[in-house]
């Protein structure tokens, strides 16, 4: 994939495939360190530990429409490739974690993408998940920005009357989105 964010997008349809009601989405740049994390935690079903120590082998999925499941196989390959790793943990009727390193300025590194397009795409795809999206950049002198989106709180202000997929709505998260990210600058 040409960009982290479809990745992202990816794997979050996993956590609502899982039926989570939360899914949380945090990237940390950080560049003193020059490491890229990123962290995808749900609430979902969660997995057992067979389907746990197979997830990683993209000849299997737990999807019954197609035999093979490549996002958590293809996002290990790029950490890999930009001396990184992916970690998962799982507990059934707990939850999901799955942990993505890169080196941050490894040549090989895909860019992180419009993860305001993103979120438009994971809020249009399930209106029972929120989504907490948190973005931190750590510079090379050690300070720290942060950026953070949290469904439940536009929601809680907008009522039960307004969803979340009303087109003027969704304008406005993705300029919020785009407009805070912008403002963190660094390494985006």
């Amino acid at each position: 994939m040409k960009e982290l964010s479809l990745h992202i997008l990816d794997l979050v349809q996993n956590s609502i495939s899982a039926g989570a009601t939360l899914t949380e989405i945090v990237i940390k740049e950080d560049l003193a360190a020059d490491w890229l994390t990123i962290e995808i935690n749900d609430n979902g079903h969660g997995m057992d530990k067979e389907l746990l120590a197979k997830v990683k082998d993209p000849f299997v999925t737990s999807r019954t429409s197609r035999k093979v499941g490549l996002g958590i196989p293809l996002m290990l390959a790029a950490c890999q490739r930009c001396d990184g790793d992916l970690t998962i943990s799982s507990e059934v009727n707990v939850g999901t974690n799955l942990t993505a390193v890169f080196k941050h300025s490894h040549i090989d590194r895909v860019p992180i993408g419009s993860m305001a397009e993103t979120l438009i795409s994971l809020i249009l795809c399930s209106t029972y998940t929120d989504f907490l999206y948190k973005h931190i950049i750590i510079n090379k002198k050690s300070s720290l920005s942060e950026f953070c989106f949290d469904t439940r709180e536009v929601k809680k202000l907008l009522g039960s009357e307004v969803p979340l997929t009303e087109p003027d709505i969704l304008n406005w998260i993705k300029d919020y989105i785009a407009e805070g990210l912008s403002n963190l600058g660094g390494g985006i």
